[in-house]
């Protein structure tokens, strides 16, 4: 039990953003994903690793004795003088094996939050004042979701903010927030049908990963909310690709984008911070007219260039990150 305690604490301290327990061979792995990268931390025995799981489906309202079944839990965990939320998912492999990973749903003032490029953060903000559908790509533990919090606290105080997550990851009080419950038959689509009878100013889509919620957030971006969502992509052009895969005409991307942004975490010598690639206006215009998506903007590499001129970060990472 203190085992499983420290582990947790020290994932914690570390800031990860997902803790997992998976099973290899006649042992259990306990991996990290602090930003954005996967370290192992420790091996438990057969024996210890199905007891830790049992022990966080257990304290997660989840049935211990479903072992091949995928299933989800939650539960608050205390370190400090802080509250951590904690998101659990379980599901067994072909063998049985039960495998759990653990998601830390960070308070937004306890996250660190660094901007390489204040100047970018000031353009993203000033996009949010003029309404239209904003689309974020990046890996996963890049921030995106922080980001577009960040965004949408500034607005929260004159302008009714809405969430729709799968599961909400921050919580907010100035923000009204709805949770996907598939059980309950409350999937995007239908959350986003009721969200717009509430009228909210703003809307936050925790992902678009179909057609019907894309046609939905285009929709209500045309309508005259602020629509900020994610969308897996690999560039800040493969955005604009996934948009037209999911069935979104060209004729209502122009009309309805306003800005296109990928961001990464990188690793200077200073510590971590974000770097964004960001498309709006003309840029964002002619991107979409591109029947071809290159790879990343030009100004994604040529901040890059200016980080290692600078010896802000080291050749092999200016490598890297060079495609993303």
């Amino acid at each position: 039990m203190k085992k499983f305690q420290e582990l947790i604490n020290d994932a914690i301290n570390r800031r990860s953003s997902d803790l997992f327990i998976l099973p290899y061979q006649d042992k259990y792995r306990i991996l990290l994903c602090v930003k954005g990268e996967k370290v192992k931390v420790d091996e438990l025995s057969m024996e210890n690793g199905q007891q830790m799981i049992a022990y966080f489906k257990y304290r997660g309202n989840m049935t211990v004795s479903e072992h091949r079944r995928p299933q989800i839990g939650a539960l608050k965990w205390q370190t400090g003088n802080s509250m951590i939320d904690l998101r659990l998912s379980t599901v067994g492999n072909y063998r049985g094996q039960e495998s759990l990973v653990i998601r830390f749903i960070y308070s937004l003032v306890n996250l660190d939050y660094r901007v390489i490029m204040p100047e970018q953060w000031q353009r993203i903000s000033r996009l949010t004042h003029r309404r239209g559908l904003i689309l974020f790509a990046g890996p996963m533990g890049s921030g995106k979701t922080t980001t577009m919090y960040r965004l949408a606290k500034e607005l929260a105080e004159t302008e009714l903010v809405m969430t729709i997550e799968d599961p909400v990851e921050i919580e907010e009080a100035n923000f009204l927030q709805l949770q996907v419950n598939q059980k309950a038959g409350m999937e995007y689509q239908e959350l986003l049908k009721v969200g717009l009878r509430h009228r909210p100013d703003d809307f936050i889509i925790g992902e678009i990963r179909d057609a019907e919620t894309a046609n939905l957030a285009v929709q209500a971006a045309l309508s005259g909310h602020l629509v900020l969502a994610t969308v897996h992509a690999v560039n800040v052009c493969g955005v604009i690709a996934r948009m037209r895969q999911l069935g979104v005409e060209q004729y209502y991307l122009k009309q309805v984008l306003t800005g296109v942004c990928y961001q990464r975490l990188l690793p200077l010598t200073n510590g971590d911070s974000l770097l964004f690639d960001l498309l709006s206006g003309e840029e964002l215009s002619l991107a979409v007219d591109q029947e071809e998506t290159r790879g990343m903007g030009n100004e994604w590499l040529s901040q890059l260039e200016k980080l290692f001129q600078e010896g802000k970060i080291s050749l092999a990472n200016y490598k890297k990150y060079q495609n993303g």
